[in-house]
């Protein structure tokens, strides 16, 4: 199974178009590499892809990914669809990008699916340009992939995006995939957006080779001190994050997990992970947690 890293960067990328914190400012200087909006591509044979939520950066990401370039036809393409992880905006922006290419499929979670086609109404208008599939990714026993993978899709929150004014906290909003290659039986997990540590995340971690979590924020209160926001709680309490750093963080967490290959990803512009000379990426590097650049790739 490949995975080619796209962006790794929270929404907004990095630097952030209207921040000028001492990262970001850092980044506009060439002091500190940008990074894209948070997106993974896989497959299993490597001519069948799907992309790992649909980043507002698509084009540019898919322009610079050889693997995904189109062809042999006009208008072939590698990609086979999207597998949504939740319904926020720099996870389905992308898919405007994508309109006109026939026969994608999209997989998400049943409220994430309601909510494209009344919230954030794009079902409706990416199907005019050309139809295509729609499907629940929590169907029970999972689901076969082109290209010989099965997901299984696990709740992880109930945090809906903001632009769903009446959303039930019983719903599941936010799902964690686990990944398997059928033909090597080796696996991922892809959970980019962590509220908290689930029941069940521990057995599905131990259930895979290499996983890819939610580094957003170094610490709980780093956006409302990076930003000199009035209120100093700003960040993980807000945005629904669980923090990389403190005793309930993901760091901690993942520290049950030793021989798993662990790797941060959607991280925010306020992040001191992104400072490759940083304390912060020192301590999570001495808990052999990895912080990969956009483009990475490697097999799983």
């Amino acid at each position: 199974m490949k995975l080619i890293l796209l962006g790794t960067a929270a929404g907004g990328g990095f630097p952030q178009w209207n921040c000028a914190c001492a990262l970001c400012l850092g980044a506009r200087r060439g002091a500190l590499p940008p990074r894209s909006q948070e997106c993974v591509a896989i497959s299993g044979n490597s001519r069948d892809w799907w992309l790992l939520n649909a980043s507002p950066d698509i084009r540019a990401q898919l322009l610079a990914t050889p693997d995904l370039r189109p062809g042999p036809g006009p208008r072939d393409t590698p990609v086979r669809g999207v597998l949504l992880t939740d319904g926020e905006v720099d996870h389905t922006l992308g898919l405007t990008t994508m309109r006109g290419a026939r026969g994608l499929t999209v997989y998400a979670p049943p409220p994430v699916l309601g909510a494209l086609g009344a919230g954030l109404p794009l079902r409706g208008l990416l199907d005019r340009y050309g139809p295509w599939t729609w499907r629940d990714s929590t169907v029970p026993g999972g689901f076969e992939l082109a290209g010989g993978l099965r997901v299984v899709a696990q709740p992880v929150s109930a945090k809906a995006p903001k632009y769903v004014t009446a959303a039930s906290i019983d719903d599941h909003w936010v799902t964690a995939f686990r990944i398997e290659d059928l033909a090597t039986g080796s696996a991922l997990v892809y959970a980019p957006c962590l509220a908290s540590w689930p029941n069940g995340l521990d057995e599905l971690l131990g259930s895979a080779g290499c996983a890819l979590v939610d580094g957003t924020f170094f610490s709980a209160k780093e956006l409302g001190s990076a930003v000199r926001s009035p209120d100093s709680d700003a960040g993980q309490s807000l945005m629904g994050h669980l923090p990389v750093a403190g005793p309930g963080g993901t760091l901690a967490a993942l520290a049950r997990h030793p021989g798993l290959r662990r790797i941060y990803t959607h991280l925010n512009n306020t992040n001191p992970l992104l400072d490759p000379s940083s304390s912060a990426r020192a301590l999570v590097a001495q808990a052999g947690v990895e912080i990969l650049a956009d483009g990475t790739e490697f097999t799983v």
